[in-house]
């Protein structure tokens, strides 16, 4: 090769020819010029990754798609429901131009859109007519009311029900405007009405049929079908004329049509008046604009805010513990690339990036794939939600884009943190091990095991400090710290209970061999098992024990089964052989009997308060409910005479009634022989309680007050002879003879049937009973069935199978990445000879490890949590009076039967999708 030289002047020496220096750009530039190129090539590795391992990358992206998409339709259903201000106010105002509501006698201050106003004085307004509202929009003017409220009791097919009916005119233009109808004609006299859609289909009618008022009063036509967009449920529209305003209507409304513009002048006019005004348009200065249940949101409650965002973090947690396995597989997959990656160059931080661009691009793809889902399901069921759950229908298509930002950002980080730990332990693997393939054997840190000890014992006191404050934030602040404590502690279990599998047959042994080593994968999958069961146990423990509590503190009105009849209205009632007959047929039984109420007798304008009067030796000095020093409470709960209950259904009021011993044994429960003796005593002209505290020297001292009578009326207390039931079941009460009532200068009134059934009748029975007397009269039934009405049995059940199936999906997740992990050794029993049916029972051994292990732990931590927080709560009122009832520790047997037959279901569907042929790898030459 031949190179040619410049040439030169002569007698002067060569030199060199001088480079261009270039500046070094600042360190900050460099180093994050740097830290981007680092972060492109990893995400350009994750996205190889993710298409190379189609079948992970699934089971990531499901797991995290799956929650933002169910949050997702949730944020898009409530935003669409949310009306926006402008169109409530369509909907108020249909077609017309203004709404006016006539509140008080004196003016009012209102917001810019009518929704919200306060008045410093006057009373409600009197009688408003159309002709005075009319006079006060000027000439051209032209109004129409609208009833919104109005309640109806209608005959139904089974029984007898309360519908919402709005009275308005349909055929004015102003009011039609409010509806959608469906089919027909608006009502134009008083004896035809149009009804919603659920209505036609809850009292099974047609267009032309009737339907008639409970007490048979009235009949309607039905004409026309409508609906009401801020209410599909059951709604009635009546005709003007059906229901004639006999007096100050608080709720009605008037729409307006005006020749001219809604201005401020208008409006502050009517406020001067006493009307508040809501225009299309809004009046006045604008306020600022929250989303609250009318539409805006005010800031809530700090501590509301708080427990939803550690609710939400508790979700969080779980899906990281869910998708963190996945990772763990990935990067033992991937050591010698990784390794490959730290031989050219990379850093610990580099290959911690690495890893974590799997989580970042998962993350991204499952946020974007579960908003997809989340929003169109929202959009397609829109008319399933507004019927069923919202009963209204929605406003725009919207899907509240700031909410949809705030999941993506919690999928994506959910992603980053279920890479975090494979990513440590990838940047800290042995280089040599990854080339050659080798198994770095897995070790549990102690400190990490001193870590999870301090905040297991740390989250357990935080709970019960919460639970002594009432603080539910607080509390599930010391849940998460309790779980995150025995997420640390969990590799070091797994170690020592590795140890113990020597002694077990092959296929358990195995199981927990390899659960030990590749602990990165099971213990995040044990861990969510347990968190699940735990939350799932201690929830339910406090549900048990809170409705042991309730059960306890209850109170029966009545003996059990037994039904108290009251007539609706004062006249049409039906007689007591009336009663007797729809009983016998009915029921079944004969035991009915008259309940009458004492009452003022003839000469007296007020009210009369009939009650006993305890002796002053049996007598309370402190009075429930009045705030005492704990000196006094301390002796109030020391003195025999003070030990009331905290709940108290009947707050210390005895019913007064008259009676001469037939109803005693129905109202009370008590046996023959006591019946017996309180007929002789009342036959006698005595009196009858229930407490025998009101019982002295075989007296019942009785103190009526006329309420709401003249100042100088006295207070008149009679000694009566008296008899006291050892024994009673139901309400305080105070039963008078005639004779007695008589000396009380008292008179009585029948108010009611009692009637004694051996069991409490269904509804069904219910039904029948008041449509047999319905021709009699409109009766309301009252069924004593014996306890609160609130069943936990059908909740605890619905948490342990949100838990089952956690833990079902975990175990399911965790034994296919051991399965694929695995392979080797499996090949490696098929050539030493190993029956085929061993890699079935090492599925299942496998599925036995993580759901069993997470499963114990899980309730050993729910129990455990219930109970710190039921004590804590117990001492906190140790030292209250009137004595609240202590929460009992119970364990909610329901859930857990649900629980430990989950690792089984687990085991079996394991076993069953497992095949049983072993893997055989055949050697090419």
């Amino acid at each position: 090769m031949i190179i040619r030289r410049p040439t030169r002047a002569p007698g002067r020496a060569d030199t060199a020819t001088p480079r261009p220096v270039t500046p070094s750009a600042p360190v900050g530039r460099r180093r994050f010029a740097e830290l981007t190129g680092s972060w492109r090539a990893a995400l350009r590795i994750a996205r190889r990754e993710s298409r190379r391992s189609r079948g992970r990358t699934l089971l990531v992206l499901a797991m995290i798609a799956m929650p933002v998409a169910a949050l997702a339709f949730l944020a898009a259903s409530y935003d669409m429901a949310e009306l926006t201000p402008q169109e409530r106010i369509d909907r108020r105002l249909g077609v017309a131009d203004a709404q006016l509501q006539w509140i008080a006698d004196a003016p009012v201050a209102q917001d810019e859109w009518g929704e919200g106003w306060y008045t410093s004085d006057g009373g409600p307004s009197s009688k408003v007519t159309a002709a005075q509202v009319t006079a006060l929009l000027g000439p051209g003017s032209r109004v129409t009311e609208v009833r919104p409220r109005v309640p109806l009791t209608l005959r139904g097919p089974d029984r007898d029900e309360v519908v919402n009916a709005q009275v308005l005119d349909l055929t004015d233009p102003l009011a039609r405007g409010l509806v959608r109808f469906r089919a027909g004609r608006a009502p134009r006299q008083p004896g035809e009405v149009a009804v919603s859609p659920a209505a036609l289909r809850r009292f099974d009618l047609r267009l032309g049929r009737a339907v008639a008022t409970a007490d048979g009063s009235r009949a309607y036509t039905v004409v026309g079908v409508v609906e009401f967009p801020d209410d599909l449920g059951p709604v009635v529209a009546l005709h003007p004329g059906a229901v004639p305003a006999t007096g100050p209507q608080p709720d009605s409304v008037w729409l307006a049509d005006l020749p001219g513009t809604v201005d401020a002048a208008l409006v502050s006019r009517l406020n001067n008046l006493g009307v508040v005004v809501a225009a299309r348009h809004p009046i006045g200065p604008a306020t600022a604009a929250n989303r609250t249940w009318l539409g805006s949101i005010r800031p809530s409650d700090a501590n509301d805010l708080s427990t939803g965002v550690l609710i939400a973090g508790l979700g969080l947690l779980e899906v990281v513990l869910l998708v963190g396995p996945a990772f763990a597989v990935g990067v033992r997959r991937r050591r010698r690339d990784l390794a490959l990656v730290a031989v050219a160059g990379g850093d610990a931080g580099q290959l911690r990036r690495v890893v974590l661009a799997d989580g970042v691009v998962l993350g991204v793809l499952g946020a974007a794939a579960g908003l997809l889902v989340g929003v169109g399901a929202a959009f397609a069921g829109r008319p399933l939600m507004e019927q069923y759950v919202f009963s209204a229908r929605f406003g725009g298509y919207r899907c509240w884009p700031t909410a949809l930002v705030l999941l993506a950002g919690v999928a994506v980080l959910a992603g980053v943190l279920a890479a975090l730990a494979p990513a440590w332990t990838a940047a800290r693997q042995d280089v040599s091990a990854g080339l050659a393939g080798r198994r770095t054997p897995a070790q549990s840190r102690g400190r990490w095991l001193a870590l999870g000890v301090t905040l297991v014992a740390g989250g357990a006191g935080l709970a019960a400090f919460g639970a002594t404050r009432t603080s539910p934030a607080v509390i599930l602040t010391g849940l998460i710290l309790g779980e995150l404590g025995l997420v640390c502690c969990t590799p070091t279990l797994l170690g020592a209970l590795a140890r113990l599998g020597r002694v077990l047959p092959l296929a358990p042994r195995i199981a927990l061999r390899d659960a030990s080593r590749n602990r990165s994968a099971a213990a995040p999958a044990i861990c969510a098992v347990m968190a699940a069961v735990a939350s799932s146990v201690a929830l339910g423990g406090y549900l048990a024990s809170d409705g042991a509590r309730d059960a306890r503190a209850y109170q029966p009105a009545l003996p059990t089964g037994h039904v108290l009849v009251n007539p609706m209205r004062s006249a049409g009632q039906p007689t007591l052989a009336q009663v007797t007959d729809a009983a016998r047929s009915q029921f079944g039984v004969d035991a009915v009997a008259l309940v009458q109420s004492a009452s003022c007798g003839a000469g007296r304008t007020g009210y009369c308060d009939i009650a006993p009067v305890l002796p002053l030796t049996r007598a309370c000095p402190w009075q429930p409910g009045v705030e005492l020093p704990a000196a006094q409470r301390q002796q109030a709960r020391a003195d025999p005479r003070c030990q009331f209950r905290e709940t108290n259904y009947f707050g210390g009021y005895v019913e007064p009634g008259v009676d001469d011993g037939t109803a005693l044994p129905l109202l009370t429960g008590v046996d023959p022989a006591t019946t017996a003796a309180a007929t002789a005593v009342l036959r006698a002209g005595g009196v009858v309680v229930t407490d025998p505290r009101y019982l002295h020297d075989g007296l019942v001292t009785v103190r009526v007050s006329e309420v709401e009578a003249s100042p100088n009326r006295p207070i008149t207390d009679h000694d009566l002879p008296g008899y006291a039931l050892p024994r009673a079941t139901g309400q305080p009460r105070l039963l008078l003879s005639t004779a007695a009532a008589r000396q009380l200068d008292l008179s009585w009134s029948t108010t009611g049937w009692v009637i004694g059934t051996t069991t409490p009748p269904d509804e069904e029975q219910q039904a029948r009973f008041a449509a047999a007397l319905r021709p009699f009269g409109t009766l309301s039934l009252s069924v004593e069935n014996g306890g609160p009405p609130r069943d936990l049995s059908p909740l605890l059940l619905l948490l342990a199978a949100a838990a089952g199936l956690i833990t079902v999906g975990a175990a399911g997740i965790a034994t296919a990445l051991a399965a694929a992990e695995g392979r080797a050794e499996l090949t490696t029993l098929a050539a030493v000879g190993a029956a085929p049916g061993v890699r079935r029972l090492l599925a299942i051994c496998q599925a036995g490890v993580i759901a069993g292990l997470g499963s114990v732990l899980g309730i050993v931590a729910g129990l455990g949590t219930a109970a710190i927080v039921l004590v804590s709560v117990n001492r906190q009122y140790a030292g209250d009076w009137p004595v609240p009832d202590p929460y009992p520790f119970l364990v909610p047997w329901p859930a857990l039967g649900v629980l430990v037959l989950v690792p089984v279901v687990a085991m079996f569907g394991a076993g069953l999708f497992t095949r049983a042929r072993l893997p055989i790898e055949r050697r090419l030459d």
